[in-house]
């Protein structure tokens, strides 16, 4: 598709071209210099276009140009023109063609052409720049810093309105310095039209000149050649006073918005010098910058000036004084406010139908004051008139306007202005419907009867058109009664209202009020002044409440509620008391007003008795009461709790009551001096007795009658409290008596006062403690004691001579009242401490007879356990002789003999044959010579002297009997020894190992027995080849040998078992006694359960 476009573009290609060639082209003349250059077209009113050209020769003076231009739809029209300048009308078009011949001229004869140019114009190549303005007039305030600039538009040159956009230079200081570009915008065309524009300067007029011009631009949107600003007009200016001819500070008293930025300037003297310029104390706080203004003038710049209420705030600079050298101060005051705000709740009104009153508020304070202040004026549209208001308090603005004749609509306006700015109110009303009387006054209050008063009062105005309503407030207990009353209006602006349905004898308090009635209400007036009077008495108009108190002295005491003042109607004088005799006849007899009861004697005669009440009106309806009392029967007595001031009773109900009921009670103790009762009728059963004198924790009693035609007859009692307290005392309680194990407390009843409530009981406390230690925190025991017939207690299940904390408290439904604390101590209880050493004593001694008998029964178990037994030579059967049936002594045996030791052979059954010789040991006794009674024995015994010598082993074949071979036994004496521990690493010489005497029945751990054991082929043959050994621990004897070099050492003497031992096995018998005695020298714990087996 492109391609058939092809054609398109290169015929617009060539079309450009050929514009080019015309607009820019030169044709080739002889003399280029005087050829048209530069065509500039320009409208400045759209109705005709100037063209200017150029060109380069300097002198053109004997020139003309030939201006001709050909529209696409119209002939070519030109021109001569000595100026290179040329105009024709604009009109509407897609290019022109221009032609400019420059021709010489000649005097005479044609102009010769010399240069020839062409230029295609189009609407786009015409400039549109409108006429240079002029500034009209400058109209400087120097004390607000505004201006006011006044220009003409030049209007008139334009055929239609065109909108226009003006540009506003500001400029000072020498050299000029641009400080403010300012738009304007307006429209154009027609006439000339004279343009104001204000501006504020930020540097007031005086302290520099201060230079304006404008210039303007035309947004003619139909135009589509390019649109230029105008040129700038010539400046206009407001000179200033720096001249340095004086000394002066600016701006003068200027008021100023608060949060503005405001401009000081301080001109001085030529021959001066500037010091400094400051702004109050604020500079510290407020962005200050000072800075050079001109050569005689400084200038400083706050930022952010607050607001203070009626006040200003100084600026000044010093100066130090040319000729004498001085300094001296120079200053100004700025006032800082706010322009006035719109007034507020603008309301008008009338109070006498003669002038009017606008009220309203300021709204936002301005804090500017004297002649700074805010100005009020009030203009009526519909009548034009306009009045300035007075000066007024900020609290109370009003301005006061006259009402004209025929006129009820009124349309006004409130116009406010100050220094800053201004605002305005409206409002529109019907002067009828905002009517205000004035305060009634001289109010006046006559009495007419007991029941009515008439007041009369004065208010001023003219209220024919809409009448007058006033309102009479009438005092009605703890209300306020008002009344309304419709009023002509009148001449003499004197009112008159009745007031009646008052109450007789009765002080009241009136005052008046009035307004406009409906449809035309606004508001009330206010109140007048009050005004006292009483009503006229009345004679009482209820019955006195009666009761009567009979005491034991048959005299009968009459109570009667005073009559309150709105029933008793005037001023009670006296009380008429009435009774008839038993013989018809009437006694009466007048009680003085300050009393409310009185005492008649019976007589024993029941009597009715009549009260009536008297003032100067008369008497009250007369009150009738039985003074006879009818016999009671079973009287209750119940209780009762109340809530704040009220008990509330209840009682059943009689069927032959007449009269009513009543409830009877009194504040104090019995007598009562004040009775108090309430009367119900016969249908009530119940009643809420309220009053403002009962007190909580006061009980109170109540008396419950009824009546009956023949007198009253008591139903019962009630006691209650309004409320309950805790009790307010303690009970005072003592000790009776104290045992090891109880103490016994009694006490006495609190009083009725002291209660405060109904009494639930008492709470008893217990506890350990010291007398003068700190009160317990805890009880161990507590006893509740809810019998109050109940009044001592027995504390129980104590511990003797101990001390004991004891504490008794009453308490009621409100709580626990305050305790009274004892310390006690229990007796010593001696039973017990006889009882606490038996027992101990017992248990041991029951110990020790059943761990008796038990011993004794497992003797032999314990026997085996602790002390095994040991093999005795007195119970050998190798020591066994027999003896004969005559108890020779000679057939003893071991009899102690002195003797010669012998040799000693012990002929023993194992296969290896022992030698053992023993060493004849030398007595140190003479030697006797052997009885012969041994020697003829020696065929039947074997005969062994038990000695410890050094032994030496031999071996030798055995005998083949035992009885064969014969010996002796010598004893003897071997020196106690006491045993030497024996060194454990120490071995055994060659000869104690090797010896082979008497051995005991142990494990032998010696080097001879394991030469032995290595001979033997069995266990039991080594066993037996030991010899001799006894049943104990084999490794708690000592196996030393008394030849060897240790022996002194390490060998232990004085056992019996041991085979060191020299002390004789069977001791010496004694003369006297012919059985034998053993000798012990050890522990004798076995001879407790030694038990000889043979006998």
């Amino acid at each position: 598709m492109w391609i058939n476009q092809i054609p398109c573009y290169l015929l617009m290609v060539a079309h450009l071209c050929i514009l080019n060639r015309f607009v820019y082209s030169q044709e080739k003349v002889p003399d280029s210099s005087y050829l048209a250059q530069n065509l500039t077209c320009i409208t400045h009113n759209l109705d005709n276009v100037v063209c200017t050209w150029t060109t380069a020769a300097e002198d053109d003076s004997k020139h003309i140009y030939e201006f001709c231009y050909n529209a696409s739809f119209s002939d070519p029209q030109c021109s001569l023109t000595k100026e290179k300048k040329a105009t024709f009308a604009l009109i509407i078009f897609e290019h022109m063609q221009i032609e400019i011949t420059t021709l010489k001229l000649a005097k005479g004869k044609k102009n010769d052409p010399i240069a020839e140019n062409t230029f295609l114009l189009s609407e786009k190549d015409i400039l549109l720049v409108p006429l240079m303005p002029h500034i009209h007039r400058l109209t400087p305030d120097f004390l607000a810093d505004t201006l006011i600039l006044e220009w003409y538009d030049g209007g008139s040159v334009f055929p239609y309105k065109i909108d226009c956009t003006w540009q506003i230079q500001i400029l000072r200081k020498d050299p000029m310095e641009e400080i403010a570009l300012e738009t304007y915008n307006t429209s154009v065309g027609s006439r000339d039209t004279l343009l104001h524009w204000e501006w504020t300067s930020d540097l007031p007029f005086n302290c520099t000149t201060h230079y304006f011009r404008i210039r303007c631009f035309l947004n003619e949107k139909n135009f589509d050649g390019k649109k230029m600003w105008s040129e700038w007009s010539p400046l206009a200016n407001i000179p200033g006073k720096d001249r340095g001819n004086f000394t002066k500070m600016y701006p003068l008293d200027k008021v100023v918005v608060g949060g503005s930025n405001v401009t000081f300037c301080c001109m001085y003297k030529a021959e001066d010098t500037f010091i400094s310029i400051k702004y109050g104390n604020l500079c510290d706080t407020l962005n200050c910058k000072a800075a050079p203004l001109t050569k005689w003038s400084k200038s400083l710049f706050v930022q952010n000036v607050t607001a203070a209420a009626n006040s200003g705030f100084n600026a000044w600079c010093k100066i130090q004084e040319g000729g004498t050298g001085r300094f001296f101060v120079t200053g100004t005051v700025l006032f800082v406010g706010y322009p006035p705000d719109v007034p507020q709740n603008l309301s008008c009104e009338t109070q006498n139908f003669k002038e009017i009153t606008c009220y309203w508020q300021e709204g936002k304070p301005t804090l500017l004051g004297g002649a700074r202040k805010t100005k009020h004026a009030l203009f009526e549209r519909n009548s034009g008139k306009n009045i300035t208001c007075a000066e007024s308090n900020r609290k109370n603005y009003h301005c006061n306007f006259t009402i004209l004749k025929n006129q009820t609509e009124y349309n006004f306006t409130l116009h406010a202005s100050n220094h800053l700015g201004q605002s305005k109110a409206s409002l529109i009303t019907d002067i009828r419907h905002r009517v205000y009387p004035h305060t009634p006054a001289d109010l006046r209050v006559s009495s007419v009867t007991s029941t009515s008063f008439r007041l009369s009062f004065s208010l001023p105005g003219n209220f024919k058109e809409t009448k007058l309503q006033c309102q009479v407030q009438i005092p009605s207990g703890p209300f306020q009664e008002e009344r309304n009353v419709l009023l002509n209006n009148s001449e003499n602006s004197r009112y008159t209202i009745l007031v009646g349905k008052l109450r007789p004898y009765t002080n009241y308090i009136f005052r008046v009020r009035c307004a406009t009635p409906e449809p035309f209400f606004w508001k009330w007036s206010n109140w007048s002044k009050n005004k006292t009077d009483t009503t006229q008495q009345a004679k009482p108009t209820r019955e006195l409440d009666i009761w009567r108190e009979k005491d034991a002295n048959d005299t009968v005491t009459l109570f009667w509620k005073p009559l309150p003042i709105l029933e008793s109607n005037g001023l009670i004088e006296t009380y008429e008391v009435y009774w008839t005799l038993p013989d018809k006849s009437t006694k009466n007899e007048s009680v003085p007003a300050s009393q409310n009861s009185t005492k008649i004697k019976l007589w024993k005669n029941d009597y009715i008795f009549t009260v009536r009440a008297k003032n100067k009106a008369g008497v009250s309806p007369p009150s009738s009461i039985n003074s006879a009392e009818l016999p009671a029967g079973d009287v209750s007595i119940e209780k009762r709790i109340g809530k704040d001031d009220t008990i509330s009773l209840d009682w059943h109900p009689d069927s032959n009551v007449t009269c009513g009921y009543v409830v009877r009670w009194c504040y104090g103790p019995e007598p009562c001096t004040a009775v108090h009762w309430e009367t119900f009728s016969s249908s009530v059963t119940n009643a809420d007795i309220k009053s403002a004198v009962f007190q909580p924790g006061v009980r109170y009693t109540f008396s419950i009658f009824c009546c009956k035609e023949t007198g009253y007859q008591l139903l019962g009692y009630i006691k209650g409290y309004i409320q309950e307290l805790s009790p307010k005392k303690a009970p005072d309680f003592t000790v009776q008596h104290t045992t090891s194990d109880s103490i016994s407390v009694k006490w006495k009843n609190i009083s009725i006062e002291d209660r405060r409530g109904f009494l639930q009981g008492y709470a008893l406390l217990c506890a350990k403690g010291e007398k003068d230690g700190p009160a317990p925190k805890y009880f161990q025991s507590e006893m509740n004691i809810t019998d109050l017939n109940k009044n001592s207690m027995t504390v129980s299940g104590l511990q003797g001579k101990t001390g004991y904390h004891l504490t008794l408290r009453a308490y009621t439904a409100a709580g626990y009242g305050p305790h009274k604390a004892l310390y006690v101590v229990t007796k010593e209880n001696a039973l017990g401490l006889i009882i606490a050493i038996i027992i101990p004593v017992s248990v041991v001694l029951v110990l020790a007879v059943v761990t008796g008998i038990l011993c004794y029964r497992k003797r032999e178990w314990i026997k085996e356990v602790f002390y095994p037994d040991i093999p005795n030579p007195e119970h050998s059967k190798a020591l066994d002789f027999p003896r004969d049936s005559e108890g020779n002594c000679n057939s003893k045996t071991l009899e102690m003999n002195p003797c010669t030791p012998n040799n000693i052979e012990v002929i023993q059954s194992q296969s290896q044959d022992l030698k053992i010789e023993d060493t004849a040991i030398t007595s140190p006794v003479m030697e006797d010579p052997p009885e012969d009674g041994l020697e003829s024995e020696s065929g039947s015994h074997v005969v062994v002297s038990y000695c410890p010598p050094i032994i030496e082993e031999v071996i030798s074949n055995p005998p083949e009997d035992e009885s064969a071979a014969s010996s002796q036994v010598v004893y003897i004496d071997v020196e106690s020894m006491y045993p030497v521990p024996v060194k454990p690493n120490e071995e055994l010489e060659a000869d104690c190992v090797v010896s082979a005497g008497y051995k005991p029945q142990m494990q032998l751990a010696v080097n001879n027995f394991r030469q032995l054991e290595e001979t033997s082929t069995t266990e039991e043959d080594s066993d037996k080849g030991a010899g001799y050994r006894p049943q104990v621990n084999a490794s708690s004897w000592n196996t030393g040998c008394p030849d060897s070099p240790e022996f002194t050492e390490n060998v232990s003497f004085g056992s019996p078992c041991s085979i060191n031992s020299r002390q004789f096995l069977i001791p010496p018998k004694d003369e006297d006694d012919d059985s034998p005695k053993a000798i012990n020298s050890g522990w004798s714990f076995a001879n407790l359960f030694h038990t000889k087996l043979n006998e």
